[in-house]
C-alpha cells in the first residue's frame, strides 16, 4: 500500500511528469516482482486549481470540487501512460466517507479493489472530490490510505513525503522506529503542513495509527527524487531512510472492529451512566438499555453511533441495535421490558459487544 502526496506529485500546484514517471517505473517494477500494490495518490486538486485563474489552493468545497475535477483526470493519464509502457494496466477508484461508512459499500470497494489486484492492475485511489461535502469528506488521503490499507488487508503501508521520517526536534534527527504513536505525537505542530497538500505529520500520524492498529506497520520516507529514485524498493528491502511505526498483534485485531473504530462516521450519540461507561471501557462489555442516560442526534438501527460518558468523553463507537427513537423509549429499562415498551424486542442489548470497538485504549 503506497500514498503518494501532493507536495510530491504536484510540488507548487503542477503536476511534475518526473516525479510521476518515477512513481510508475518503481511500481511496474514492484508489480512485475509479484508483488501487489494500492497507490493512494494526492494531487488532483494542486494539478487542477491553477486553470480555476486562483492563485493558491482552493479553500472552499465549491473550488476544490472543481480544481479536483479538472486535476484528476490528467493525474489519472500521467499514470496510465508511464504505467502502461511497461504493459501495466491502471483502474481509478474515487472513494468518500460515505463508501466506509456503510458496511456493504464498504465490502463492495474491498471486492472491487480485491479483483483488480488479482488481475495484476494497479488500483489508483483519490477521495473522490469532485463530488464530497463537508459533511462526507476524509478530510485527507493519509488516513484514505489506511482505510484502503485495512480494508485490502496490506503487508505494509508506505507513506511517501516530502520529509524524510518523523523528526526528532531535540537533535533534528529522523526517528528510526516508533512503538507508541502518542508517545510522539508532542513532535509534532498540527497546524504545519507540507507544501500544497493538506496532510501534514499529524495526519500521518493518524494514518499511522490506524494501521497499527488494524496490525499493519507503517513506514514514513521521502518520495522519489533524483538522488533516490526507488524509495519503494529501498523501503521493502529495509535500506531507506525513514520512521518505521510498529503494529499491534496482527491476531488481536479483527477487520469489522477496525472499520467501526475508523472508518464509520458516527450518526449519532448515546450518552451513558458511570457504570454503563466503565462496562465498556473496560471489558468492552455490550451497552444496554439500563445505562442509557440520554440520546442525541436522530439515525436509524445498524447506524454507527459513539458512546459517551455524562462528560461527553467518547468511550467507544458501536452499531446501534435500535433507532434514536426507540433507545429513548427504552432508555434506563431492563432488558426484558423492551418488548413490552416498544411492542418488538430486536435484542437485548443497545449495543452489542460484537459491533463496538472501546475508544482510546481499554478492552
Amino acid at each position: 500500500m503506497v500514498k503518494v502526496g501532493s507536495a510530491v506529485v504536484a510540488p507548487g500546484g503542477v503536476v511534475d511528469p518526473v516525479a510521476v514517471g518515477r512513481l510508475g517505473d518503481e511500481l511496474a517494477g514492484l508489480l512485475r516482482s509479484g508483488v501487489q500494490a494500492v497507490l493512494v495518490s494526492s494531487g488532483a486538486v494542486a494539478s487542477g486549481f491553477r486553470a480555476l485563474g486562483l492563485a493558491g489552493m482552493p479553500e472552499t468545497i465549491r473550488q476544490k470540487q472543481a480544481a479536483a475535477a479538472i486535476g484528476q483526470p490528467a493525474l489519472m493519464r500521467m499514470y496510465a501512460d508511464r504505467l502502461g509502457t511497461h504493459g501495466v494496466a491502471t483502474a481509478q477508484v474515487l472513494l468518500t466517507t460515505d463508501d466506509f461508512g456503510h458496511r456493504e459499500r464498504f465490502l463492495n470497494a474491498k471486492h472491487t479493489l480485491e479483483t483488480l489486484l488479482a488481475a495484476g492492475v494497479l488500483p489508483i485511489v483519490n477521495e473522490n472530490d469532485s463530488v464530497a461535502f463537508d459533511e462526507i469528506k476524509l478530510g485527507d488521503n493519509d488516513r484514505l490510505s489506511a482505510l484502503v490499507a485495512g480494508a485490502v488487508d496490506a503487508d505494509l503501508l508506505l507513506l511517501l513525503s516530502v520529509a524524510p521520517g518523523l523528526m526528532d526536534l531535540g537533535d533534528g534527527s529522523v526517528i528510526p522506529t516508533v512503538s507508541s504513536i502518542e508517545d510522539v505525537r508532542f513532535f509534532v505542530d498540527a497546524a504545519r503542513s507540507s507544501g500544497v497538500g493538506t496532510g501534514g505529520m499529524a495526519t500521518k500520524l493518524d494514518a499511522a495509527a490506524i494501521a497499527t492498529e488494524h496490525g499493519i506497520p507503517a513506514f514514513l520516507t521521502r518520495g522519489p527524487t533524483e538522488d533516490v529514485p526507488d524509495p519503494i524498493a529501498r523501503a521493502l528491502r529495509g535500506e531507506a531512510e525513514g520512521t518505521r511505526f510498529e503494529p499491534r498483534d496482527r491476531a488481536g485485531r479483527r477487520s469489522r472492529k477496525s472499520w467501526i473504530a475508523h472508518a464509520t462516521k458516527a450518526r449519532g450519540v448515546i450518552v451513558v451512566d458511570d457504570g454503563a461507561a466503565r462496562a465498556v471501557r473496560e471489558r468492552g462489555a455490550s451497552l444496554l438499555p439500563g445505562g442509557v442516560v440520554r440520546v442525541e442526534g436522530r439515525f436509524e438501527p445498524g447506524a454507527p453511533v459513539d458512546i459517551a460518558d455524562r462528560d461527553g468523553r467518547v468511550v467507544a463507537r458501536g452499531l446501534a441495535s435500535y433507532g434514536s427513537a426507540d433507545i429513548e423509549r427504552i432508555k434506563g429499562a431492563r432488558s426484558d421490558a423492551i418488548a413490552g415498551i416498544l411492542g418488538y424486542a430486536y435484542a437485548d442489548e443497545v449495543v452489542h459487544r460484537d459491533d463496538l470497538q472501546v475508544i482510546g485504549g481499554g478492552a
